[in-house]
C-alpha cells in the first residue's frame, strides 16, 4: 500500500469505509433487482420505466444536495442521502405496488447498476481532494475506485450466495427481498458512519451562488454534456440488465451471476490502480480515452459470442480495462475547477451522468421485452460510448491538470 493511502487522515479513512459499505449494498442489489421486480409480476417494459424514474429521481436529489453541500455542510448532505437510501430500500421491500415503488425509487436512492447514484460520490470526492495533495489525488482516487469495485464484487457475490441458499427453502421473490432489506440496513449504517466525519472535510470558502460554481462554468458544462452521453450509452447495459441478459440468453442462475459479477468487478478494481500509474506518464485525458475505447469494442462483442464461456470471457476482458477511466475522470474534474467549486462541479457532472443513465433503461426495457432484440442494447451502448471517447479527446486534450502543467515545464 502506498504512502498516499497510509497517510490518509481519519476523515479520509471514514470516506473509504462509507464507499465500501455503499458499493457493497449497490452490488448486491444490482444482481437481484430486475429479477425481484419481474418476480413481483412486472413486465420488462414496466421494469425499464421504473429504473428510469429511479435514476431520474436520484439525479434531482443529487443536484439539490451536492450543489448546496459546500455551503450548508458536506456531512449533513451525506447523512440526508443515507436516510433516503434506507427509506427507499424499506419501501421496495414491503410493497408490491408499482406506484409506491415508482415514488420510492424517484424520491429515494436506489442503484440498479451497481454503480454510484445519489449525492455521495461528488461530496466524498470533494472532501478527499481537500485532505490530500494534488500529486497524490489520482492515486488516492484509484484506491478509492478499487475499494468500490471490490465492494461491488463482494456485494454481488454475497447476494448471489444468499439468494441461492434461501431459494432452497423459500420462494425466489422472498430470497430477493432479503437482499433489498439488507440494502436498507446499509443505508442506516452509512448515516451512522457519516456522523463521525469531522469539520476538517468541509469547504473553507464556498461560492455564494445557487449552483456553487462561478469561474469554471464553461468547463463544467462541457464535461457534463460529454459525461451524459457516455452514461446514456452505459445505461443500456446497467449491471441489472446485463445480469438479466445472461439469464435470458444462457439460463444463468442468480448464484452464478453473483460469482460472475464478483470476478468482473474485482478485475475492474485492479485496473483502477493501473490507471494512476498510466496517467502519471501519458496524462489524465489520454488515460481516460485510450483505455475506454477498447473496452467499448469488447462490450459490442459480448452478444456476438455463441457460448456462455466466450461471452463471459468478453465480459471479464471488458471489465479488466473499463474502469481505468474512472479515477482519472474524477481526478480531472477536481483538478480543473477551483477548490471551493469541487462539490458542486462533481455534483453537476455526476448529475449529468445519472441523467444520461436514467433515460436509457426505459428503452432497454422495451428491447428486452422482445426476445429477438435482447442483444441490441449492447450494440447501442458500445457505439455511443465510443463516440464519447472521440469527442472527449477532441475537446479536452489541450486542457491539462495543474500538476501536469508543472511537470511539462
Amino acid at each position: 500500500m502506498t504512502s498516499a493511502i497510509r497517510n490518509l487522515t481519519r476523515d479520509g479513512r471514514l470516506l473509504f469505509a462509507t464507499r465500501f459499505l455503499r458499493l457493497f449494498a449497490y452490488g448486491g442489489l444490482s444482481v437481484v433487482l430486475v429479477l425481484y421486480l419481474v418476480a413481483l409480476g412486472f413486465t420488462a417494459s414496466e421494469v425499464g420505466l421504473l429504473l428510469t424514474a429511479t435514476l431520474l429521481g436520484d439525479t434531482l436529489i443529487s443536484l439539490g444536495l451536492t450543489t448546496q453541500a459546500d455551503r450548508i455542510g458536506r456531512r449533513r448532505m451525506l447523512i440526508a442521502g443515507a436516510v433516503l437510501m434506507a427509506a427507499a430500500g424499506v419501501v421496495f421491500g414491503v410493497t408490491a405496488s408499482y406506484w409506491l415503488l415508482l415514488a420510492a425509487g424517484t424520491i429515494g436512492v436506489i442503484s440498479p447498476s451497481g454503480q454510484e447514484v445519489g449525492p455521495f460520490l461528488p461530496i466524498e470526492q470533494a472532501a478527499l481532494s481537500q485532505v490530500v495533495e494534488n500529486r497524490a489525488r489520482t492515486e488516492v482516487f484509484a484506491w478509492y475506485t478499487l475499494a468500490g469495485s471490490l465492494a461491488t464484487a463482494l456485494g454481488a457475490l454475497s447476494a448471489g450466495w444468499l439468494t441461492g441458499r434461501l431459494q432452497a427453502s423459500e420462494a425466489p421473490v422472498d430470497s430477493y427481498r432479503a437482499v433489498v432489506f439488507a440494502y436498507a440496513a446499509a443505508g442506516l449504517a452509512l448515516a451512522v458512519l457519516f456522523l463521525q466525519v469531522t469539520p476538517a472535510s468541509e469547504a473553507q470558502a464556498a461560492p455564494a451562488t445557487r449552483f456553487g460554481v462561478t469561474r469554471s462554468w464553461g468547463v463544467v458544462l462541457k464535461l457534463a454534456s460529454l459525461f451524459a452521453l457516455d452514461s446514456f450509452g452505459g445505461g443500456f447495459v446497467v449491471q441489472s440488465f446485463a445480469a438479466y441478459w445472461f439469464y435470458l440468453r444462457f439460463g444463468v442462475d442468480p448464484q452464478t451471476l453473483g460469482t460472475l459479477f464478483f470476478g468482473a468487478n474485482v478485475l475492474a478494481g485492479i485496473s483502477a490502480l493501473l490507471a494512476s500509474r498510466l496517467a502519471s506518464r501519458i496524462g489524465l485525458v489520454n488515460t481516460m480515452v485510450f483505455t475506454h475505447l477498447p473496452s467499448n469494442v469488447l462490450l459490442i462483442l459480448i452478444p456476438l459470442m455463441p457460448t456462455l464461456p466466450l461471452a463471459t470471457l468478453m465480459l471479464l476482458a471488458r471489465f479488466s480495462i473499463s474502469q481505468m477511466d474512472v479515477p482519472t475522470r474524477q481526478s480531472y474534474v477536481m483538478a480543473v475547477v477551483d477548490p471551493a467549486e469541487r462539490s458542486a462541479a462533481s455534483g453537476i457532472t455526476g448529475v449529468a451522468r445519472t441523467t444520461g443513465a436514467a433515460l436509457s433503461p426505459f428503452f432497454a426495457g422495451l428491447l428486452f421485452a422482445r426476445p429477438a432484440l435482447i442483444s441490441v442494447p449492447f450494440f447501442i451502448a458500445g457505439s455511443l460510448k465510443i463516440a464519447y471517447d472521440l469527442l472527449l479527446f477532441r475537446a479536452f486534450r489541450a486542457l491539462r491538470a495543474p500538476e501536469e502543467e508543472r511537470d511539462a515545464r
